[in-house]
Order: C-alpha cells, then structure tokens, then sequence
C-alpha cells in the first residue's frame, strides 16, 4: 500500500512530532522532490508550463485538502507551485503530513483537466 492510500487522521495535539528517522524514512517513501525545511517542515515546488497548469494543480491540491481535512500551505506562482505541509497543531510532522504528501504527488500526475 502507497502512503497516498491512507486517510489523514485529525490531530488534536498532545501527540509528539515524528523523531528524526522516521522523517527520513517516511521522505524515502515519496516521489523525489520533497525535502526537509529549516521550519521542520516537508516541502516541495513542482514545475509546469504555464500558469494555467499550476493553478488548475493548486485546485486539485486544494480539493485533496479539504477532502482530507489536512491543509497545506500552497504557493502559486507562473509555472510553478509549491506545497508546504506540516501539522499545526504540534508544530511538527505526523504520519498523515507524508500522506498528504502522496496525495499532492498523486494530483500532479492526474490530467490537468481533472
């Protein structure tokens, strides 16, 4: 099972960020690309033609979002968008930010016309 198969479990705090070398284990996992910002948080900038197709994957992010109820910070500009995630509520990575992770992956290889 992909992680992008998984469901995104709500945090409500309380719960300690991942360590360090589950991070690493867990970015093994994902589509290269993703990396680990001085934030602490996982990121990634995907490359497209034009702005068209930037903003429609931003929709289809943002759709997976809400779908998920985990929202990451998106920023759109020409011919590229990049997808920042982790989880407010700890300041920190959970299992279910490398879920979300996949899923952005997984849009970007749907049509743009998705």
């Amino acid at each position: 099972m992909s992680l992008a198969d998984n469901t995104c479990v709500p945090c409500r705090g309380g719960v300690p960020p991942l360590e360090p070398q589950k991070i690493q284990d867990l970015l093994g996992q994902l589509e290269t690309g993703w990396a680990l910002n001085a934030q602490g948080h996982i990121e990634k900038t995907y490359i497209f033609d034009n702005f068209a197709d930037a903003l429609a994957f931003t929709n289809r992010v943002g759709n997976v979002a809400e779908l998920e109820g985990h929202h990451p910070d998106i920023y759109l500009a020409w011919g590229k968008c990049k997808v920042e995630i982790w989880t407010h509520k700890i300041q920190g990575l959970t299992e279910s930010d490398f879920y979300l992770a996949a899923k952005a992956d997984r849009a970007f290889h749907l049509p743009a016309a998705y």
